[in-house]
């Protein structure tokens, strides 16, 4: 009896473990960040996929972004200096942030760009 209580002791703390590791991994789809923005907003995410469009002023110290992972699109707003080209795969890690919300819909949609890794 012991041995089969361990045993389920043991299962229960191993899929708690795997599902708070899947959890804190937090990659969600773009489609899942626009249909659920409440659920990640103020919260640092990770996103892949191929920058459409990229733009910025000389002297405005932000640029922008836009990445397509497939199910969407996003703006990701940059301050540093490295810009990705068009058509370059990135992961960007940001925390996401809207400008408002109307009728439960996000408006200006954004991830604040964390970190970026540009694959060759």
């Amino acid at each position: 009896m012991a041995k089969r209580l361990s045993r389920f002791a043991f299962i229960v703390a191993l899929v708690a473990f795997t599902s708070a590791c899947a959890l804190s991994l937090r990659s969600p789809s773009i489609a899942d960040l626009k249909s659920h923005p409440g659920r990640y907003q103020d919260r640092t995410v990770s996103v892949s996929g191929v920058v459409t469009s990229s733009w910025g002023l000389p002297l405005v110290p932000f640029r922008m972004y836009k990445v397509d992972d497939g199910t969407g699109e996003v703006t990701v707003l940059s301050e540093s200096s490295r810009m990705p080209a068009r058509g370059e795969r990135v992961r960007v890690k940001g925390r996401v942030g809207d400008v408002a919300v109307l009728g439960g819909r996000a408006l200006g949609l954004h991830l604040r760009e964390e970190s970026l890794y540009v694959r060759r």
